[in-house]
């Protein structure tokens, strides 16, 4: 039987190994229980010293108390356009015109930037559309600067300001499309605040520059840079832009916002940028305050930037040996003449050189323009001109540009609408209408055998002008009898009229698709009413 016993104590021994390995199992589990349940009661790394958080407290510097005393006066503009039939199609930076001027190629990536959203395809219905932009108030009443651009063919504009929830409509004061500037405002029933206007002919190159505005929507944004360099010509600007560049990064949305000093005075007007990308790659322009205070107050007392003109044009990119071929060292050579402008009656050719304006040397077209644009109008100017060797000097009067060039085309497309001031000169009375003036070529239609008639391109909602019947596209022909040829007339009319008279506007209304004789035809008639006592 030892095989019995054999057998006995081998599973003895089997037994023995298994009870050791349990209890060796078991009392390796308590050791990890054991650690795991003092792990939590103490630190993953008990030599880290725990981090803490110190009471607030500001460092404020130059660039802090700058943004905080500027955001309160920067707005975020958002302009509703109706888009047309071709509203996918690009429009292509403006070129340079020739007036007292010369024309210029345009500059690929030099670019007018704001934001859109809902963008249409060609042949789409129309649809509304938003762009998005920048502005900033001036006054307390609620007087806003942005750019032209941004306001451009809006519909309506909404206006947020910094730290007030409410989103308030604005209206057009005036624009101009020379200079990219336009005034807006909003009433908010409370005074605003409003932005200080530096001097820009200060401006060096080097100084500090912070540019605030909504870039992309981003309302408040503000980016600081340098002066890049002054008085900066691009091929596609318009003639009454010479630009301060900067590095201080605005992108698309910052449009219209203020380039402000250290001392948080606005220096420019944010433009436009240079860009292969179409966002910011360190080259921005903005229009120079001196320029845009200018348009400004013309503005707020004519609704559009009215400048002096003498009926010229030159070579923009005029050669020095175009002057040495002459004899001449300075000057601006006139390459034509408009017709029946103020410099044709006073007897100036093409080929003329000026070479001086009230005894002042003029050395080059910006200083000519310079002068001649801020002549008051009806004002005199004594031009020196050489002609063929010979000085000559001639009396030339200064008309206003609009007028002088009210028959050249390439204006034309630019032609910008004016609404009526909302108080006349002494009296409340408003029409609530949006005029421009008509071309020859726009006039000659109606027959009139005179030079009759503003085009309607605006009618407020429930303004008087809508309440008797005025559509847009409308052609104002006469008030009271009055005959209207051009903005001023309407404006001299509006002015003598007060609340509670009665008013009788004759209209022509273009008739859709009918044709008479080869030319468009025309409904006529009177809108009549009597102005409400209370606006």
């Amino acid at each position: 039987m030892r095989w019995y016993q054999n057998l006995k104590q081998q599973k003895l021994l089997s037994l023995s190994l298994l009870v050791f390995t349990l209890s060796v199992g078991i009392l390796i589990g308590t050791l990890v229980s054991g650690s795991v349940s003092a792990a939590k009661g103490q630190a993953v790394a008990p030599d880290a010293t725990p981090l803490t958080i110190p009471p607030a407290a500001s460092s404020p510097n130059e660039f802090t108390k700058l943004a905080k005393l500027v955001e309160p006066a920067v707005v975020n503009i958002t302009a509703e356009v109706t888009a047309k039939a071709t509203a996918g199609a690009r429009r292509a930076p403006r070129g340079g015109e020739d007036e007292e001027e010369g024309g210029g190629d345009d500059m690929e990536m030099f670019r007018r930037f704001f934001g859109r959203q809902g963008g249409g395809q060609p042949n789409a219905r129309p649809r509304p559309r938003e762009a998005t932009g920048s502005g900033f108030l001036v006054d307390k009443n609620g007087y806003i600067v942005t750019n032209f651009h941004v306001v451009e063919k809006a519909d309506s504009i909404k206006v947020k300001v910094s730290g007030d929830d409410k989103e308030y409509k604005a209206k057009v004061i005036g624009t101009d499309w020379e200079s990219d500037i336009a005034v807006i405002k909003i009433d908010a029933n409370k005074a605003l605040p409003a932005l200080k206007i530096g001097n820009s002919d200060a401006v060096q190159v080097g100084d500090w520059a912070v540019a605030i505005g909504s870039p992309f929507g981003l309302a408040a944004t503000v980016t600081a840079g340098i002066i890049s360099a002054t008085g900066r010509d691009l091929p596609s600007a318009e003639q009454f832009q010479r630009f301060i560049q900067t590095d201080a990064a605005i992108n698309p949305g910052n449009s219209g916002g203020p380039l402000v000093n250290i001392h948080g005075e606005v220096i420019g007007v944010n433009t436009a940028i240079a860009t292969q990308s179409g966002g910011y790659q360190g080259i921005g322009f903005a229009l120079p305050a001196n320029q845009m205070a200018k348009v400004y107050n013309s503005i707020i007392q004519y609704g559009r930037a009215k400048r002096g003109s003498i009926g010229i044009s030159w070579d923009k990119n005029q050669k020095p040996e175009v002057l040495k071929a002459a004899g001449l060292g300075n000057g601006v050579l006139v390459t034509q003449v408009t017709p029946k402008g103020p410099a044709e009656k006073a007897g100036l050719r093409a080929e003329d050189v000026i070479i001086a304006i009230n005894g002042k040397t003029i050395k080059n077209g910006d200083e000519l323009v310079g002068i001649v644009s801020e002549t008051p109008v009806d004002s005199s100017l004594k031009v020196t001109v050489d002609r063929g060797g010979k000085k000559v000097d001639m009396s030339i009067i200064v008309q206003d540009r609009v007028e002088v060039f009210k028959d050249d085309e390439r204006f034309a497309r630019h032609r910008e609408d004016v609404e009526l001031p909302t108080k006349a000169e002494g009296t409340p009375a408003k029409f609530g209408i949006s005029i421009r003036s008509m071309s020859p070529q726009e006039k000659e239609p109606l027959k009139l055998g005179d030079e009759r008639g503003v085009h309607v391109t605006r009618v407020e909602e429930n303004s008087f002008a809508a309440e008797i019947g005025i559509q847009e596209k409308d052609i104002i022909i006469s008030v009271n009898r009055q005959p209207v040829t051009s903005l001023d007339d309407l404006r001299k009319v509006q002015g003598s009229l007060k609340p509670g008279d009665a008013v009788a506007f004759r209209v022509m209304r273009p008739i859709p698709g009918a044709r008479k004789g080869g030319d468009a035809a025309f409904q006529t008639f009177f809108a009549a009413g009597t102005l409400p006592e209370k606006e």
